[in-house]
């Protein structure tokens, strides 16, 4: 081997071994790949620039890629909702994402029509244009979310995630049944309902009623009985103390119930 190229060689390995050293004693995640030197500290600088930037979209993928390319990091747990957060911003902003078009509003157009037509809600439309009503005007062009959503409920973490394709929005905390008193399967919401009456057996408690267990909104299921709904009690979230439905804080149903519409798939496991 020629001695020059041997020195040059030998050179970078010991600059290598150098900066190991230097990231382990100041205890910076070191990823090496295609003779190339990436610190996850670096990437997540880059990440936070783009937040305040407000590049929402650029933060997000800087976010993925730590996630990808560091998946041993103890800071995953903290990308991964971080992900959420942005996922949530997104979708509630009127910056364009693969998985949304530009509509211009047509004579005859009403929110309630744009919604059905795309299969997605009126709340989600207000919310991703900074609408302050379904008011609308012809001619104006708006964010409209066109990709299907999903959700599904693991029993044994009593958790709710929300899928777009095979994407995760977000996941939330739930309680499901006891005794395992939660259907599994797959069910799809067939009502959905704003401060609702709950008929209980021999009563009907009304919805402003602090006996009303099932909160600010319900989502019901063609499973007759059963469906997803706020809560009164929400310190007990995270537990299997159901009469069978999937309960979550107040915010978190009113959250959901914005973004799904009705049709969306439920997919329920132990």
């Amino acid at each position: 081997m020629n001695k020059r190229l041997f020195l040059g060689i030998a050179s970078i390995l010991v600059l290598i071994v150098c900066m190991s050293l230097i990231i382990k004693k100041i205890n910076l995640p070191l990823h090496i790949k295609a003779g190339k030197i990436t610190f996850s500290a670096a990437l997540s600088a880059q990440a936070s620039d783009s937040l305040k930037k407000g590049d929402l979209l650029e933060a997000k993928s800087l976010h993925q890629r730590l996630i990808n390319e560091f998946p041993n990091s103890p800071e995953i747990m903290n990308w991964q909702k971080k992900i959420e957060e942005l996922n949530l911003k997104l979708l509630f902003s009127p910056v364009s994402t693969p998985k949304s078009i530009l509509y211009e509003i047509k004579p005859g157009d009403t929110l309630a029509k744009i919604a059905r037509e795309f299969k997605t809600t009126t709340e989600l439309i207000i919310k991703s244009n900074n609408l302050k009503d379904d008011k609308i005007l012809l001619g104006r062009k708006i964010k409209v979310w066109t990709a299907p959503f999903s959700i599904v409920v693991d029993k044994s973490q009593n958790t709710l995630i929300l899928k777009t394709d095979e994407e995760i929005i977000k996941t939330y905390i739930v309680s499901t049944g006891i005794n395992n008193s939660t259907p599994v399967g797959n069910f799809e919401i067939i009502n959905k309902l704003t401060h609702p009456t709950w008929f209980k057996a021999g009563a009907v408690v009304a919805p402003n009623s602090p006996d009303n267990i099932l909160g600010s909104r319900w989502l019901g299921f063609d499973f007759p009985g059963y469906g997803i709904h706020g809560t009164t009690d929400p310190q007990n979230l995270g537990k299997q103390i159901t009469q069978g439905c999937i309960r979550m804080s107040n915010s978190d149903i009113e959250e959901l119930y914005a973004i799904v519409p009705i049709g969306t798939e439920v997919t329920i496991v132990d």
